[in-house]
């Protein structure tokens, strides 16, 4: 792996992580505010509902952040094998101009020699 694929997936595993901690700190606030309006609920069921409420929700962005680079994964790929083609077809103009160039010049060359 050389230093740009490096560097991408660096950025990749850093937005994933930035998603994560953004998804599971909204997570954590909106179940405090659920506990804290829930009325009869001792303090030990309070921290039980947080802390299962926490791990589904830590579950969740895990599948979601996968689904996510999945999906960069299968544009990053497409991308390129547009990119291939279109490289290739303009590669093949450059060498018909050039041959169509070359051919020409021939005949120029020859119509004013004979």
């Amino acid at each position: 792996m050389d230093a740009n694929e490096e560097a991408a997936r660096g950025l990749t595993d850093i937005e994933e992580f930035l998603y994560r901690e953004a998804h599971l700190a909204a997570a954590r606030r909106r179940v405090a505010d659920f506990t804290a309006r829930a009325p009869g609920l001792t303090q030990e069921q309070k921290m039980d509902i947080e802390r299962w409420y926490f791990e589904e929700q830590r579950h969740v962005a895990r599948i979601v952040t996968e689904h996510i680079a999945d999906s960069i994964s299968v544009v990053e790929e497409q991308h390129h094998i547009r990119f291939g083609r279109w490289l290739r077809g303009t590669l093949t103009a450059m060498v018909l101009i050039t041959l169509t160039m070359g051919l020409c010049v021939a005949v120029v060359l020859g119509s004013t020699l004979s």
